[in-house]
């Protein structure tokens, strides 16, 4: 049986192929060009989710940093009897340079490792309502003062302390980081005025600062030994600076701000001065550098590691937000004054009605060259100050008892103003002369739980300021503003005393002038 096969080599065989379909080829080429558009989109997406996730988390890491740097002090040290909380725009931070020399301090500032510290040196900054002006006022450590009710580690409270030297206020907590809730009720005692904020730094906390912006340019007025620095030295030592300007940082920019001996008249007042020029040139790097997040955050973890706050500035946000509201505030409007003083033996006291004055003038929002940055327009601000007739229209006494007492030379005053109450339906309980005539302007003093009662009555004295104090009651003390108004006209708004005025410094004053007092 013959069987016929395919004579075609299996390798050399047709495969039968289907002729293809209109328009297959171009459809899988389109296809496979969407899934590569959609891995590609899938792509970039998540890796702009994951950049996005990281930097996040990049940054909430640096804000949980910073925040675990910072140590706040206990809030319940604050007095129950402050002063209000203006209605300003503005606000007021009390800033502290501590000598303790725990937690390493020694190392930079010498002394004993137990103890404490004091304020070393301490200034009030007044924020101006416009924020676009500044003042801060150095209050010296040596100055004789009024330490109002302080709390204890046991949780009892102090003795008012009358005649004290300010800076002893931050040793009364008795704790290593001393009590700075105590130095700031002094503070408001003593102007008048609520501190919103409080800022502690030491040592190490402003050697560190220094080194982050990449140094200071600072003046001296004459070369600098060890002997200076350390008047226990029994030889010059070695030259720390030489004459005229330069650059400073970490070690040698403590010892700058530190500096007292050998330079004027070796006091504390002279080395305040150096101090406001160091701050200012210290402002004008940080604003050359940039007010950025970018910028403030290294700044921050620096400042952050010896910094104490108050609560309200706790977290980093808070403290990096409180930053960047001061960047309008250029250099020029940024000015530095020292509170009225002259020396008693070897202390210092203030000048009133000088230093009064000063408080008026900040609690009213004036710069030292009398600008009112208020932040209010003119129309704005003579609707504010409605003239007493009319305040007295809208007055009611009744069952608030008044003391009252004449702050000024005038005589007869006392007697005028408490007519004027009696016919408001005010109980006067008495009328005398204050302890000093030299009141610039009328004060009602109420004690705890009366600051309703002493706004009733602030509503006759157009002008008056508020001001919490020791005892029970409320106590009219009338200022010369009250003497010069009569009982009508609102007084002239308050301005800084020439005092005051002529002695302050702009951030962006030269180097070189005015370093030393003596």
């Amino acid at each position: 049986m013959t069987t016929t096969h395919d004579r075609t080599s299996p390798s050399r065989r047709r495969r039968r192929v289907d002729p293809p379909r209109r328009g297959g080829s171009t459809r899988r080429r389109a296809a496979t060009a969407r899934r590569r558009r959609r891995s590609t989109l899938r792509i970039t997406l998540l890796t702009a989710l994951a950049v996005t996730v990281l930097g996040t988390a990049g940054l909430g890491w640096i804000y949980l940093k910073l925040s675990g740097n910072i140590d706040t002090f206990d809030g319940d040290g604050l007095s129950k009897n402050r002063p209000e909380a203006g209605s300003s725009k503005g606000g007021n931070v009390l800033v502290i340079g501590s000598d303790a020399r725990t937690d390493g301090n020694s190392a930079l500032g010498g002394g004993s490792k137990d103890d404490v510290g004091r304020s070393d040196t301490a200034f009030l900054l007044h924020i101006h309502a416009d924020h676009k002006h500044a003042t801060a006022v150095s209050i010296p450590r040596d100055t004789l003062l009024t330490i109002p009710p302080c709390k204890l580690p046991d949780g009892t409270w102090t003795t008012t302390r009358t005649n004290a030297m300010f800076n002893s206020a931050f040793s009364v907590g008795q704790t290593a980081k001393g009590n700075p809730a105590c130095t700031q009720n002094t503070v408001e005692k003593l102007t008048g005025l609520r501190v919103d904020h409080t800022v502690v730094v030491d040592f190490k906390g402003f050697a560190a600062l220094t080194d982050v912006v990449g140094g200071v340019d600072v003046c001296l007025p004459g070369d600098v030994h060890e002997k200076d620095l350390n008047p226990h030295r029994t030889t010059q030592g070695r030259l720390l600076f030489k004459k005229g300007e330069q650059t400073v940082a970490g070690q040698q920019a403590l010892d700058y701000v530190r500096l007292r001996h050998g330079i004027g008249d070796g006091s504390d007042i002279g080395r305040i001065k150096r101090q406001q020029a160091f701050v200012a040139s210290l402002i004008g790097k940080i604003k050359s550098n940039g007010l950025t997040p970018t910028k403030l955050l290294p700044l921050a973890d620096a400042a952050t590691k010896s910094m104490t706050v108050d609560p309200g500035l706790g977290t980093a946000d808070k403290l990096i937000s409180f930053a960047m509201s001061l960047k309008d505030i250029d250099l020029h409007s940024t000015k530095f004054v020292t509170i009225p003083w002259r020396y008693e033996g070897s202390r210092v006291a203030i000048v009133e009605p000088d230093a009064e004055r000063l408080w008026a003038a900040l609690r009213a929002d004036r710069t030292v060259d009398g600008t009112d940055a208020s932040g209010r327009s003119t129309a704005q601000a003579s609707a504010s100050a409605s003239p007493r007739a009319e305040a007295e229209e809208r007055v009611s006494g009744d069952g608030i008892e008044v003391a009252v007492y004449n702050g000024t030379t005038v005589p007869g005053l006392a007697s005028n103003a408490a007519a004027t109450l009696t016919e408001h339906g005010f109980t006067v309980t008495g009328t005398a002369n204050a302890n000093s005539q030299d009141h610039a302007t009328t004060v009602i003093e109420y004690g705890a739980g009366l600051e309703t009662q002493a706004r009733t009555v602030a509503a006759v004295f157009s002008g008056a300021q508020l001001r919490p104090a020791d005892g029970s009651g409320v106590r009219v003390v009338l200022g010369a503003s009250y003497a010069t108004s009569g009982s009508s006209a609102a007084p002239e708004p308050s301005t800084v005393p020439s005092s005051v005025a002529d002695g302050a410094r702009s951030a962006d004053d030269d180097l070189c002038s005015d370093l030393s007092y003596g």
